[in-house]
């Protein structure tokens, strides 16, 4: 493995454009032209001359990708037409995904929880229990009714389970299910339902998830598109982090040629408390790679997840 990648290419750091690479220039022609525009064309040239040059910049770096992930592929032991693929293997430098456990954006106490035995875990809940003890208390109600008695428990249980994404690796998240497949059109998954506790209030939000990629020879399987979501959602939230997080993880762990992720969610911190404004919705997207660069690309798929075939 260090052979290979003493030998690859180094990749630029930024997202190549499936669109550029078909780019063509075709000079205008001499009849059409007065002789007054002479330095508007030569302007003009200059500026196709430079569009020119970064399709072709472009489409080198893509087939840098491919290359480098069919050699890793053939490194593992599947030869050419193997459908297997390591995901994250050439993440970007200072990529927060993964980090050296396998861990996206992990949280302070995130590797103790992962790395918990039995007894710390029931250490854990137990402490988890006593503090919601303390909350119904300090609300003016009784923990030793018989209402409550046992939900500091259910609640601790339950928490545990809403927040069961920082004790998720990434690579165990999307597994095998990475496969080589000649397909450079746009895949899409949409309506994912995603339900996650906001950060500021630790009350829901929930609403739907739309993912978007181009492969980039590699395809992911349908099911861990919402897998990683899951995997995000179930962690204390903003939505606008978490919409981010879901493009980047997508993004590493395939190179694909552009991915596009957009939210649509209620927030129960704004319809039960606050400005309690029911009804109210926040859409947020992260658009990486072609979708950034490309309006007709980013257009298309916008299109397509509000088509009104739902």
């Amino acid at each position: 493995m260090a052979d290979e990648h003493a030998s690859a290419a180094p990749l630029k750091l930024h997202h190549p454009s499936p669109l550029a690479a078909e780019v063509a220039f075709s000079p205008p022609s001499s009849s059409s032209l007065a002789p007054s525009s002479h330095t508007s064309l030569q302007h003009e040239r200059t500026h196709a001359a430079a569009q020119r040059t970064e399709a072709e910049e472009d489409a080198d770096e893509l087939r840098s990708f491919r290359e480098l992930a069919l050699q890793r592929q053939r490194a593992m032991g599947g030869g050419s037409q193997s459908s297997s693929f390591e995901p994250f293997v050439g993440s970007r430098v200072g990529s927060p995904i993964p980090d050296k456990h396998g861990l996206g954006w992990p949280g302070k106490g995130t590797l103790d929880r992962l790395n918990a035995t039995p007894e710390e875990t029931a250490a854990r809940q137990k402490k988890l229990s006593d503090a919601v003890k303390v909350l119904l208390e300090c609300i003016g109600e009784d923990p030793e009714r018989d209402g409550l008695l046992k939900t500091p428990e259910r609640y601790a249980k339950a928490l545990l389970w809403m927040t069961k994404g920082y004790e998720e690796r990434l690579p165990d998240v999307i597994g095998n299910a990475i496969f080589a497949e000649d397909h450079e059109e746009m895949v899409i998954v949409r309506d994912i339902d995603i339900f996650s506790l906001c950060e500021h209030h630790m009350v829901p939000f929930s609403g739907k998830v739309s993912i978007g990629y181009i492969p980039n020879k590699f395809v992911l399987g349908l099911s861990k598109l919402a897998r990683i979501a899951e995997t995000f959602s179930r962690r204390l939230q903003v939505q606008e982090r978490l919409t981010k997080q879901i493009a980047t993880a997508i993004d590493e762990a395939i190179r694909p040629m552009g991915v596009a992720v957009v939210i649509e969610a209620t927030h129960q911190c704004m319809t039960m408390r606050g400005v309690q404004k029911p009804g109210a919705t926040t859409i947020t997207s992260s658009m990486l790679g072609a979708f950034r660069r490309s309006d007709k690309t980013r257009a298309e798929f916008m299109a397509l997840i509000r088509s009104s075939q739902r």
